[in-house]
């Protein structure tokens, strides 16, 4: 498609990992992209050289923290004022880490707060114009912990929790020309620090497919989401394996 013509997708922590599978996948489909990273710029641009490749003039990088609320309304400003255009917002960038009850900081609190649920919010609220003008869609990366909480990991659940219901009611306040789904997330990639084998047995043990999902598959239902779920918004796909059955 000439370039006026493809949509264009911002993807919140696009550099590595998931994001940088979602990434993949929607520019495989079509889209050209916002690639937001916050600190692995070497991915990002290994990332952006290699999409140019298979399509030149396809991506923008956008460097920024989603704690400093004033990048959220930049990045979408960005992404517009390049491309011309905005279709698609995927939220997600993400902090995980354990707050133990009791010794749980306010700066905890904050961090987990501002990329889970306050930095998709404000970045919806800023490309909601834009979407709408396009007929375009949002998708935000929430996770089963959203519905059942880890223990030892109350505020990202609770930070979760309102990015689930925070889809729900955008799903509401931009239709009908914005539709606004999330996919929940099970065990897809083990945390870089490790983590102990013997729970992550356990926890597949309790998984009806019996393995751990990939970040390939959380990419193909982002990009369904977007693309053709025509007629689905509010809606939370979760893609677990069909852990959420076992508990």
């Amino acid at each position: 498609m000439p370039p006026a013509t493809r949509p264009v997708a911002l993807v919140t922590g696009s550099a590595r990992r998931i994001g940088a599978a979602i990434a993949r996948r929607l520019h495989a489909a079509g889209y050209d992209l916002a690639l937001h990273f916050r600190n692995s710029q070497a991915a990002a641009e290994a990332l952006a050289g290699e999409l140019e490749r298979a399509r030149p003039s396809s991506t923008l990088l956008l460097q920024g923290d989603l704690a400093q609320f004033d990048r959220l309304p930049e990045l979408v400003a960005h992404s517009v004022g390049h491309f011309g255009r905005l279709d698609a917002l995927v939220n997600n960038a993400s902090d995980f880490r354990p707050t133990a009850f009791g010794s749980t900081t306010p700066q905890e609190w904050d961090a987990l707060f501002a990329s889970n649920a306050r930095a998709p919010f404000f970045l919806a609220q800023a490309a909601a114009p834009h979407l709408r003008a396009r007929g375009g869609a949002i998708v935000n990366l929430t996770d089963i912990y959203a519905e059942r909480p880890l223990p030892g990991h109350g505020v990202y659940c609770m930070a979760k929790a309102a990015l689930l219901m925070m889809t729900r009611a955008l799903a509401l306040e931009l239709g009908p020309e914005v539709r606004v789904n999330a996919v929940s997330p099970g065990a897809i990639l083990w945390p870089e620090s490790g983590g102990d084998a013997a729970a992550q047995r356990r926890m597949l043990e309790r998984t009806p497919l019996g393995r751990t999902g990939t970040p390939e598959e959380v990419a193909d239902a982002v990009r369904w989401l977007l693309q053709d779920a025509s007629y689905s918004s509010g809606q939370v796909l979760h893609l677990d394996g069909g852990r959420m059955l076992a508990g």
